[in-house]
């Protein structure tokens, strides 16, 4: 019997956020999940994107610091950033979620896994099986489940 696919141990039950989730309601269910960010469905269920770690510091600080790529000109205090941004609470995810489609179905290998976690710059993945989300592979899970294998190889 071959041993499990590391895929298949990573995989992870999360719970999914909608669109139109508030950045409150979204943050608060990616603290409670444990994983640094979940997916996004629409209002149809099928995948739309991600919000999570990044997602939220960029609702947190103003879209033109994408362009200007510096926070010298900010309050280095982040309760007065926090204080400032308080209207992004009830913000609706929809616009700051990362609608890169960086996922993976089923079906997929975990060398096919591991590439997308080396050639792009994300944290999970989601498991997409007709548009639907049915799971999310963690980097640190995959990372914690290779490494494992790899240190029980005999030398």
């Amino acid at each position: 019997m071959s041993p499990r696919s590391i895929t298949d141990i990573a995989v992870r039950d999360a719970p999914v956020l909608r669109t139109d989730d508030t950045v409150e309601t979204a943050v608060r269910r990616v603290v409670e999940a444990s994983v640094p960010a979940l997916a996004v469905v629409d209002d149809r269920g099928r995948f739309a994107g991600i919000f999570g770690e990044r997602e939220f510091m960029g609702a947190l600080f103003p879209g033109y610091l994408d362009h200007l790529r510096h926070i010298s000109f900010l309050s280095s205090s982040l309760d007065e950033v926090l204080e400032k941004r308080e209207e992004c609470r009830g913000e609706g995810i929809g616009r700051y979620m990362t609608t890169e489609h960086v996922e993976v179905g089923p079906d997929y290998s975990d060398t096919q896994v591991a590439e997308i976690f080396l050639h792009h710059r994300v944290l999970v993945v989601p498991v997409v099986d007709e548009g639907g989300v049915v799971g999310l592979i963690t980097r640190g899970a995959f990372f914690a489940t290779l490494a494992e294998r790899f240190l029980q190889r005999p030398a």
